[in-house]
């Protein structure tokens, strides 16, 4: 695996480094990812389940004995024999941490510290530093239009180097390609059916993708899994200044004049939305919700933000 470092890319705040992302590693050592239920014991794995079925792993199908609980019931083996059948389970000893990152070109932009693509990789690669360090297995499901990426969860520092690199690859913006843009629905239904159930999922994105469809995926998704928003903002998304800012499309240009109290009341309605109507949409699912700006450090806002959620 190829993490050299690159002089002319590092700690420029536009291109993603491996050496940045490597170097946050003990700082991420205190870091706590939410899990509101204690350890049922120390051989059982780090955590007790919160839903059916997580943090359990499938070891048979035996035949029901009063007091097991109906919600296990082995249909399929129970119809087949014409006896009730039960499903035993066992506890997994690692829980799953699944990095859902949007990487739309709306994210390779940026008028402070880094581009918000580069806030999004740094906060992703404490999140990966976090999980192995806890013990737990950390995956990756990489999108942007026309095109997504997927690392199976896998523990240790080979874990988190694997997802450093992924990072590294992903989001540079020389790859961005003109393709239509892509609705966030899309990626979290790829999502709903790849991760597994139990794990905690960590969706970063700026949410200009967020679509009518994603409250239905994110319902699916909460069902059995763990689920936090992080949503990746620049300042001038939400105030600029009075002047005349040319703005394209890709395709028509025109010109924003922020001198004009309608042109300001519009754009400050429109970044309120934008704020606001992801938010809404994680709460109503009882969803995490973290929001981390291009002039944050990722790691303090990370640690910030989870001794409130855990």
């Amino acid at each position: 695996m190829n993490l050299a470092r690159r002089p002319d890319h590092d700690g420029d705040g536009i291109h993603l480094c491996a050496a940045e992302l490597i170097s946050l590693r003990p700082r991420c050592h205190a870091l706590r990812l939410p899990m509101r239920q204690p350890a049922a014991s120390s051989m059982a794995g780090a955590y007790r389940s919160r839903f059916r079925g997580r943090g359990m792993d499938f070891l048979e199908s035996r035949n029901y004995q009063p007091g097991d609980d109906i919600r296990n019931m082995d249909w399929r083996v129970t119809a087949r024999t014409g006896r009730p059948h039960t499903k035993v389970f066992q506890e997994e000893r690692e829980r799953p941490v699944l990095v859902v990152l949007d990487a739309s070109p709306s994210l390779y932009f940026g008028t402070r510290r880094v581009l918000k693509s580069v806030a999004a990789g740094q906060i992703a690669a404490a999140v990966a530093w976090s999980t192995v360090r806890r013990g737990d297995r950390i995956g990756g499901f990489f999108f942007a239009p026309g095109r997504h990426r997927e690392l199976r969860p896998a523990g240790g520092r080979r874990g988190a180097m694997r997802m450093i690199q992924g990072l590294v690859d992903w989001l540079q913006p020389e790859q961005v390609w003109a393709e239509a843009p892509e609705p966030l629905s899309s990626a979290l239904a790829r999502v709903r059916h790849t991760v597994r159930p139990g794990s905690l999922v960590i969706i970063i994105s700026d949410f200009f993708g967020l679509d009518e469809n994603c409250n239905r995926h994110l319902s699916r998704l909460r069902q059995h899994n763990d689920v936090i928003g992080c949503q990746v903002l620049d300042a001038a998304e939400h105030q600029l200044p009075a002047g005349h800012y040319p703005i394209t499309d890709g395709e028509q240009l025109s010109v924003l004049d922020m001198g004009r109290k309608d042109s300001r009341s519009k754009y400050e309605d429109m970044s309120f939305r934008h704020l606001d109507e992801p938010r809404r949409l994680f709460q109503k699912h009882q969803c995490g919700w973290l929001v981390l700006h291009t002039s944050d450090d990722p790691v303090e806002v990370l640690g910030r933000e989870l001794r409130i959620l855990v």
